[in-house]
């Protein structure tokens, strides 16, 4: 009989044992949402960056990681019903990919940690309350692209170029920041500036067309809405022998000509190392946003050959 009891009482303690590690096991998982306003390179080099530094710190999706990854299409409801669900589900962290889709999720929740990546300026989209001390539960890394090095690379490829064409979304936050530095800029290189604007992304290849014979080149921000269909603008840019630069290399990939701009991967992995402090006990708060500080050269040499460009002997790799 005793030994019958002493039987079931190891039992029950085995019993608890698993039962115990079973939930600590599950706990013991990271929730991570990541939501993406539209499907593009740039956008997508960064979320893969910043899973990469996850990864190779010992969060590993399917075992000690869970991750929701959510993209909007292009469409602010959609967007914002992932915000909302975000905030419901109550993630351990919350990684918002460029302006449109931090302001949404900011907007939704004010306790989740939320990093950011490719948002070019914080604090006009009122996701902190300055870029050294955030005070709010956003932080991240920021995508200011070098627009003076920009413009001074299109003068060297293009030294007679006078009137640049700027296709942007005017309803995003980051390319109203980014067109106001570039007016700036241009009035110091006495370059003029004209501009058209988008709503979405069927919108561009008209925009682009609107600068035919008015443009000596034409220059695409680091917009989202643009740059998810810039196909169209290449098209137009190089049937018409127009210089097209661009604020990020996926454009250059398409046939761009070229650019000086923000690499995304590493962009991603620097806001993943910033992740890394957050689930170590940091404050988004008391996190100042980061800047990328080196930026890549990048010109599509075939591109240059059909617009009739000769590439200065410093550009080359």
């Amino acid at each position: 009989m005793r030994k019958l009891r002493n039987l079931l009482i190891i039992c029950v303690v085995l019993i608890l044992a698993f039962s115990t590690f079973g939930c600590s096991s599950s706990s013991d998982k990271i929730s991570i949402g990541i939501v993406q306003i539209v499907e593009h390179p740039a956008l997508d080099a960064a979320r893969e960056g910043f899973l990469e530094v996850l990864n190779e710190n010992g969060y590993v999706e399917g075992d000690n990681l869970v991750i929701d990854y959510q993209n909007a299409q292009g469409d602010q409801s959609t967007l914002q019903s992932i915000a909302n669900k975000f905030a419901s589900a109550n993630h351990d962290m919350i990684l918002a990919i460029a302006t449109p889709s931090a302001q949404a999720v900011a907007g939704s929740t004010q306790t989740i940690p939320i990093l950011i990546t490719a948002v070019t300026d914080p604090v006009s989209a009122k996701l902190v309350d300055s870029l050294e001390k955030p005070g709010t539960n956003v932080t991240g890394t920021t995508d200011l692209n070098p627009i003076d090095k920009q413009f001074d690379l299109l003068l060297q490829l293009v030294p007679t170029a006078k009137k640049i064409g700027i296709i942007y979304n005017a309803g995003e936050v980051n390319s109203q920041v980014q067109v106001t530095i570039a007016k700036d800029v241009a009035k110091t290189m006495n370059l003029e500036i004209l501009e058209a604007t988008v709503a979405t992304s069927a919108d561009v290849l008209q925009a682009a067309q609107s600068f035919i014979g008015r443009v000596d080149a034409i220059y695409v921000p680091t917009d989202n809405t643009v740059v998810s269909a810039a196909q169209s603008v290449v098209q137009v840019a190089n049937e018409n022998k127009i210089p097209l630069i661009s604020g990020e290399s996926s454009v250059v990939d398409a046939g761009g000509l070229a650019t000086i701009g923000i690499n995304y991967k590493n962009l991603g992995m620097q806001t993943g190392e910033m992740a890394l402090k957050v689930l170590k006990g940091a404050k988004p708060q008391e996190m100042p946003i980061e800047y990328q500080k080196d930026f890549d050269i990048v010109v599509n040499e075939e591109t240059a050959k059909l617009l009739g460009i000769e590439i200065p002997q410093g550009l080359i790799n």
